[in-house]
């Protein structure tokens, strides 16, 4: 089973987890591109997706660029994530790949679908400020 992010997801997080280190300042794009890796031709894409859900604000001219538009302390990994890939809920069997109500639930369908709800819920009370913090922590020996 495989749990992964879409690049546009992976970019989004590392924009928004680099944003709330600067915050409240702006961040210049290609600032932001180079903090986080992410290639310049992606940042404006994903940047107008966190724009569109008011997640990030932008200013635009030579001392232009972005800042969080909430504080890390309510945002959420979930919103981040559900701003550039929306509605992020499995929708098909995790045994046939199609609607499970086609035909009556599949026999695991009320295992995945709990499990589903548990990472849902874990990524919606994980906050950007949580991460900053946790990712600040010097690494235990």
């Amino acid at each position: 089973m495989r749990l992964e992010l879409t690049r546009k997801g992976d970019y989004a997080i590392r924009a928004v987890v680099a944003l709330a280190r600067h915050a409240p300042d702006l961040v210049a794009a290609p600032r932001l591109a180079q903090e986080t890796a992410i290639p310049r031709r992606f940042v404006a894409q994903v940047m107008t997706d966190l724009v569109q859900a008011s997640i990030v604000e932008t200013r635009l001219g030579r001392a232009g660029g972005y800042r969080l538009a909430v504080s890390p302390d309510d945002l959420s990994l979930l919103a981040v994530v559900q701003a550039v890939e929306g509605d992020v809920r499995r929708r098909s069997c995790v045994l046939r790949d199609a609607p499970c109500q086609r035909d009556g639930a599949c026999d695991v369908h009320e295992v995945f679908a709990a499990a589903q709800d548990a990472l849902l819920a874990e990524l919606a009370d994980a906050t950007i400020a949580s991460v900053v913090a946790r990712s600040a922590r010097p690494a235990s020996s």
